[in-house]
């Protein structure tokens, strides 16, 4: 029976992982459905999962905090905005204000799995202070 992978990555990892794939989904974006940010958004939540469950024990804290950057990462091509360093920050700027319900979501999904895995930790590491050697 084949196991789905199960990497375990740094927190520096992590988050050149999750913006990494944001970016892509991001232009993978823009040639499929033309610049949608609701489906930037909805492909954003899986990302932000598999990230929080992809980061090492060690840095479980760092998955709340890198998916949000690299939502603002992602969106730069699907946000659009013209007429060169202005209008493109007004386009990220707009974008990351209009779609604040899936970067919330996102951070919110990311933080639970992170709270889940780091009881599940502190669980573990006492039921083995409590068993006798």
């Amino acid at each position: 029976m084949r196991r789905f992978p199960d990497p375990r990555l740094t927190g520096l990892g992590s988050g050149l992982f999750c913006g990494a794939v944001m970016l892509l989904l991001g232009y993978l974006d823009v040639l499929l459905f033309g610049s949608s940010l609701t489906v930037y958004g909805v492909l954003y939540l899986p990302v932000c999962a598999l990230t929080a469950v992809w980061v090492r024990e060690g840095d479980l804290l760092t998955a709340p905090v890198v998916v949000p950057i690299a939502f603002a990462v992602g969106v730069l091509p699907v946000a659009g905005g013209g007429g060169g360093l202005g209008g493109q920050l007004m386009g990220l700027v707009t974008a990351l204000a209009t779609e604040a319900g899936w970067l919330y979501a996102g951070t919110l999904i990311a933080a639970l799995v992170v709270v889940v895995r780091r009881v599940r930790m502190v669980a573990r590491r006492a039921a083995a202070r409590r068993r006798p050697y």
